[in-house]
């Protein structure tokens, strides 16, 4: 009997631990978005100054040598691991893993349905919580990762090759998915 009562309990202990609550989902959900989004600015802002201030020239070594230490910097104020994945990658730092794949293909699939696209907040592999919202390509983003000598100039081409040799995020038009945020909530 004193068996079959610690399995039970132990059943039970490890189901709690392996779903979320609703209240859990929606929390995590909004603190998600919230860092995306702080992520999103910090990054998009210092991209956009130096845009103003000399185009893709000064634009694309500022993403080169800027981006990973600012995503960094607010992992660690937010207390998480963000990260932006992509299937065209410009950066190794952004190769995703199968679960990004998995997610970004799903996210192309909706989009190409014309349904919307909504965060995903699930437990990991190591039962810590991990949220998951789609980049949607923007129009200015287009400068530099559209479609030579539509949206993005040869020069602007030329730059890019120069510093991300093996770049194939290009090609991409508006409203298309980019790749996705993927946050993990430290325990």
């Amino acid at each position: 009997m004193k068996k079959i009562l610690i399995f039970t309990m132990l059943i039970s202990l490890f189901s709690c631990n392996s779903e979320l609550s609703e209240k859990e989902k929606l929390e995590y959900t909004v603190k998600g978005k919230e860092i995306a989004k702080a992520t999103f600015d910090a990054l998009s802002s210092q991209l956009m100054a130096k845009m103003k201030a000399g185009g893709p020239a000064e634009a694309v070594p500022f993403c080169n040598l800027k981006a990973a230490p600012i995503t960094k910097q607010l992992s660690e104020k937010h207390n998480v691991v963000i990260k932006r994945a992509s299937d065209k990658l410009r950066s190794c730092d952004n190769e995703p893993t199968e679960r990004e794949l998995e997610i970004i293909n799903n996210y192309q699939n909706i989009v190409a349905e014309g349904k919307e696209l909504k965060p995903i907040l699930e437990l990991d592999s190591t039962n810590a919580k991990h949220f998951y919202a789609p980049i949607i390509v923007k129009a200015n983003c287009l400068v530099c990762h559209g479609k030579v000598n539509e949206t993005m100039s040869v020069k602007t081409d030329s730059i890019i090759k120069l510093t991300y040799p093996f770049d194939i995020a290009t090609g991409y038009n508006e409203g298309d998915v980019r790749g996705v945020w993927s946050i993990a909530f430290n325990k």
